[in-house]
């Protein structure tokens, strides 16, 4: 969906002022390309726009599948996540994959999932310019599925319906599951089944013409490397499935968990090959061959410039080329110690690995790691944590990194150490401040000197805070009293900030990051990264990438910050769903002429308001479920627009009665 399409919603009653936080997301710090990277990712493509190109709908073992947009051509594609939540109405436990399909003929594009609770149609209940995804259950009801299927559709018999393919989870198999029924009325049971094979465990199949005669072949990925192709040596009509290594050979081998998307995503004519897997980016493979033979060539542009550990990570940084900007550090679930040059500048950085002189610093998996000169030599040493709880201090030679085996050989902290460097004190030496699995915070206060450390536990200094499990901290002075504050993440994406009063005595700050909403395993680092004088935010999570949130605040004191007003536009309602009423709210980042539009499922104008002019900043409004007559409308799903002259932005609602 275009911009002039999507919709912003609500009728305004009441405008209110905000003093919006100051956090202003900016994915492109870690992600040149704009395309999420996520563990055990399922790419499929369709035109879900109608513009002639192919959109994306990528799947995830996260949550629920993501609709990017591909906002530049057929020949050049350029994906970007669309911010309208159009399977606003779909279960994440029914969908880790899905697939578009006009699966009932009405000219509009369906979605087919699989997911832990099976296979599952959701059928496009809205209109072309806003589709809405509604569950129809039990269409499935004759096929024993199992758990995680991965779903495809294609006509393999030529029969003018849509036949379905699944993967099974648990024994490999792929089958193609006959329509029984109509193009406008499918039906699918096992006993029209034909099993084509058998790849292991995890079968994720797609439909595609991989050798241009005009019938559908069958491409696999499955827990294993590489793929497994299915030719049709026999007609569209009549098909015949056969194994084929040639096509495919070599690639997907430095990978796992591959899960195939095929389309001409760049418009030359011929499929190209683009597949998730489970580390996390996504895997570019152009056709430079014919339609009939495929040639494949290794594509780092379009998905590329993801920083991505492929699993676990926990940022920590440190100018360790002295050049006056910060470089990135992290541990992974693998274990390896991740470097990251910033080829950039402190102003604006970039990213290189050069991990190689880190190799020494692994000990087991699920590392973590901290950087500092502890012996005041000049050279940066470096603090390993990692799954066993233990902590490993290395000291750097100049030619590579010593471990000092006494230095913390009586210290274990029962599991997942994540330790952090830092003058807690403001005594000239470094302490430690080291969270673990279990959710606390300790302090070791280094009572040697800034030359010869030795690090003394200091207990109860964090007064038992405890923040669940998986406790990832930074420590920073962040609200610029003088005092190291501290933030921490944990298992279950939560971010906990705590600051000390004048006794000493820890107090949690529950608004400074309330509006920041971390991924699983969350590790937090405050650092300023666009040195602007004020700390950012930097997160790692359990898939293994980052995210950046620039702090748009203003000093102008030791604590005042100048209010920051809206960046971009923003629309939601609650409750949802909602009985009687609800409250609308949405933001404007520039003043502007709005209209207001509430349409039905069926495309029809319930409601409109129009506002000649509206101020930049937070807008409310509560819509009472009436029409435009006055008039009490039923339950149901509601898309509500609002547009201004140059953006628009839409969302769904429900009402229940």
């Amino acid at each position: 969906m275009k911009n002039y399409l999507k919709g912003f919603v609500v009728f305004l009653l009441i405008q209110i002022p905000l003093v919006a936080q100051p956090w202003v997301r900016n994915d492109v710090i870690f992600n040149q390309s704009g395309v999420p990277s996520l563990m055990f990712s399922h790419p499929r493509f369709t035109d879900l726009d109608n513009d002639g190109d192919f959109d994306m709908v990528l799947g995830n073992i996260s949550g629920k599948p993501l609709y990017l947009e591909n906002i530049g051509t057929p020949t050049a594609p350029k994906f970007i996540v669309n911010n309208d939540d159009i399977f606003s109405l779909v279960f994440e436990i029914d969908a880790e994959v899905g697939v578009m399909a006009d699966i009932n003929d009405d000219g509009k594009l369906d979605l087919i999932t699989g997911g832990f609770t099976g296979v599952h149609l959701y059928k496009n209940a809205g209109i072309p310019e806003f589709p809405v995804f509604a569950k129809v259950e039990d269409f499935f009801s004759g096929i024993e599925a199992g758990i995680n299927p991965v779903p495809d559709l294609g006509d393999v018999d030529n029969d003018g319906d849509l036949d379905l393919v699944l993967g099974f989870s648990e024994d490999g198999s792929v089958k193609i599951f006959f329509n029984g029924g109509t193009k406008e009325e499918a039906q699918f049971h096992d006993s029209q089944s034909l099993l084509i094979g058998d790849v292991g465990l995890y079968a994720y199949p797609v439909f595609c013409d991989m050798d241009g005669d005009n019938d559908l072949d069958i491409l696999v990925g499955r827990d294993s490397y590489g793929f497994v192709y299915y030719k049709n040596t026999g007609t569209p009509t009549q098909g015949n499935w056969q194994s084929d290594p040639v096509p495919f050979s070599g690639i997907g081998y430095d990978t796992y968990f591959n899960s195939p998307g095929v389309a001409d995503i760049n418009g030359d004519g011929k499929l190209d090959l683009i597949y998730g897997s489970g580390s996390g980016p996504l895997n570019y493979f152009e056709n430079i061959g014919t339609p009939q033979k495929p040639t494949w060539k290794r594509n780092t542009t379009l998905f590329g410039g993801v920083i991505d550990v492929n699993g676990a990570s926990n940022p920590f940084f440190y100018d360790y080329d002295e050049d006056g900007d910060y470089d990135l550090f992290s541990g992974s679930n693998l274990g390896n110690i991740k470097y990251y040059e910033n080829t950039g500048n402190a102003y604006s950085p970039a990213w290189k690995e050069n991990s190689t002189p880190f190799a020494s610093l692994k000990h087991s998996i699920y590392s973590a790691v901290t950087l500092g000169d502890v012996n005041q030599d000049s050279l940066p040493d470096a603090i390993v944590g990692d799954l066993n709880g233990n902590l490993y201090l290395h000291l750097n030679t100049g030619k590579g990194f010593v471990l000092q085996n006494e230095s913390f050989s009586s210290i274990s902290l029962g599991g997942r150490s994540v330790p952090r460097l830092v003058d807690m004190d403001y005594d000239g030496d470094l302490d430690l401040v080291v969270g673990n699995e279990e959710g606390n915070l300790f302090y070791f206060e280094n009572q040697g000197s800034a030359m010869s450390p030795n690090w003394v536990e200091i207990f109860n200094y964090f007064h038992a805070i405890n923040v669940s499990m998986d406790c990832s901290p930074t420590v920073a002075d962040f609200t610029g009293d003088g005092n190291m504050d501290v933030l921490t993440g944990n298992l279950w994406h939560e971010l906990n900030f705590f600051t000390r009063n004048e006794n000493n005595v820890w107090i949690e700050d529950t608004t400074s990051f309330a509006e920041i909403e971390g991924d699983q395993n969350v590790a937090p680092a405050l650092v300023d990264l666009d040195n602007d004088g004020d700390l950012d935010l930097v997160l790692g999570c359990y898939e293994g990438t980052f995210s950046y949130y620039e702090n748009q605040s203003v000093v102008t004191g030791v604590s005042e910050k100048k209010m920051i007003l809206p960046q971009e536009y923003t629309v939601r309602n609650f409750p949802n769903p909602f009985n009687a009423s609800t409250t609308i709210e949405f933001t404007l980042p520039v003043s502007t002429p709005v209209r207001l539009t509430i349409f039905d499922i069926s495309g029809r104008e319930i409601r409109f308001w129009k506002f000649l002019t509206l101020q930049q900043g937070i807008h409310t409004i509560t819509w009472d479920g009436m029409n435009q007559n006055g008039e009490a409308v039923s339950s149901g799903v509601y898309l509500y627009l609002i547009q201004t002259p140059s953006h628009g932005k839409s969302s769904t609602m429900i009402l229940l009665k």
